[in-house]
């Protein structure tokens, strides 16, 4: 019964008029099934037969984000179907509060690599992939781990170092900067509010980028 109502919740905030200062544009969301034509684009990719979670199981959110550059853009996410709902919803509040993300697109659109959609700083979730260096599947294979704009947030080795050229400015966490998570700001407010958990609060290697429901 909660998910259904996190889910009339999330349909009714979508069309909504975000607040957020100096946007035209009303926030608008969905959650869909994945179509055939997606399933045939995600098979070998992001998904193969074997991986923990079936195509029947994930949601497609299409969503109203702002650009660095301050435009509106439309941007999607494949997550669990128990988790459309507020994700909806916390994209629904990064709207209103201005927060911006640069890209927003399905890690097919990078071969499926990680490492391809840090670089283009793409914020994604779905991926069938284990745990660097494990055989463990990622949160992300779930369909319940989000990682939000890569560069400015991002995966930092028990040595302080980055893999990713561009992100070695974010290592130094403040000042703090557009696109950037850090206590207190919108980012990991929003992700407080539906419950999920942080890769910046854990102990050791830090993963600013990445959201939750598990918090691993």
């Amino acid at each position: 019964m909660k998910s259904r109502l996190l889910l009339v919740a999330a349909i009714v905030v979508a069309v909504v008029p975000s607040s957020s200062a100096g946007s035209a544009t009303a926030f608008k969301g969905s959650i869909t099934p994945i179509s055939p034509v997606l399933a045939r684009q995600m098979t070998g990719v992001s998904w193969r037969p074997g991986c923990p979670v079936p195509l029947r199981d994930l949601r497609v959110v299409t969503a109203t984000h702002h650009g660095f550059d301050g435009r509106d853009r439309t941007g999607r996410l494949i997550v669990h179907r128990d988790v459309a709902a507020r994700v909806l919803v916390v994209l629904r509040r990064l709207h209103a509060d201005g927060f911006p993300i640069r890209r927003m697109v399905p890690i097919d659109a990078y071969g499926g690599s990680d490492f391809r959609s840090i670089e283009a700083d793409n914020t994604s979730a779905f991926n069938c992939r284990f745990v660097d260096g494990t055989t463990r599947y990622s949160e992300h294979a779930y369909g319940r781990a989000i990682d939000v704009n890569p560069i400015e947030n991002p995966y930092v080795t028990r040595s302080g170092t980055t893999s990713h050229v561009a992100s070695r400015p974010y290592l130094r966490r403040p000042p703090f900067r557009p696109g950037m998570a850090a206590e207190g700001h919108a980012l990991v407010r929003a992700f407080d509010a539906i419950g999920w958990g942080w890769g910046g609060r854990w102990s050791g290697v830090r993963d600013y980028q990445h959201f939750s429901a598990s918090g691993r």
